[in-house]
């Protein structure tokens, strides 16, 4: 299950459209954007992790806070606007048991809030698609519930075949980053951009 937003405004807004979601299944939601305001971005910036990396910029959770209001405020104007460009994100290479290494994208701090703010509106939307044995970075479920669910599964038929498929570095290649970022969503989100661009730039830190 979804994790229900702190505050009353935004959790309402978010059952709002979780509910017209289930009612329609098969019509498309053309318009998402209008929903997100400076209450729903203050909450995309309560859920985001202040912790990470810091992106290219430099700016960390804690001297982005000292300004919020006014960062938030300036962030809802760019992004309805139109006018917001995400800044490129700083890679790094995480080494692996087999001597190899993993690249790992960082953005800046703003494009996280703003990434979490599109995926709660996306969210309160696709959850109610997807099925329940659907396990893969949805909120409030983990790798250990799918291992409990495929053991249950097994048990009721009896046995059976397990296949692990894995695509081998599937974003890390060279030239596919468009996978990612130009990925069409299905048709229940409609026509309208919420924020990403068409592409990304990428930033390499060698360590």
């Amino acid at each position: 299950m979804a994790e229900i937003p702190v505050s009353g405004n935004v959790s309402t807004k978010y059952k709002r459209i979780a509910e017209l979601a289930k009612q329609m299944p098969n019509v498309a939601l053309r318009s998402l954007s209008h929903h997100m305001n400076e209450e729903w971005l203050h909450e995309a910036y309560r859920r985001t992790r202040k912790d990470g990396a810091l992106g290219v910029d430099g700016t960390s959770a804690d001297e982005y806070a000292k300004e919020l209001e006014t960062n938030l405020r300036r962030l809802l104007d760019r992004a309805k606007s139109g006018a917001y460009r995400a800044p490129p994100v700083r890679r790094v290479h995480i080494p692996k048991s087999d001597g190899q290494t993993r690249p790992l994208g960082i953005p800046t701090f703003e494009d996280k809030v703003l990434q979490r703010a599109v995926a709660m509106l996306l969210e309160a939307v696709y959850e109610q698609d997807f099925k329940d044995c659907s396990f893969g970075f949805r909120p409030g479920r983990s790798a250990h519930q799918a291992l409990s669910k495929l053991r249950d599964t097994l048990m009721e038929m009896g046995g059976g075949w397990v296949l692990e498929v894995d695509v081998r570095k599937y974003f890390g290649a060279p030239g596919k980053a468009w996978r990612f970022q130009r990925v069409q969503f299905p048709h229940r989100q409609g026509a309208e951009p919420l924020h990403r661009e068409s592409s990304l730039g990428l930033m390499e830190v060698t360590t």
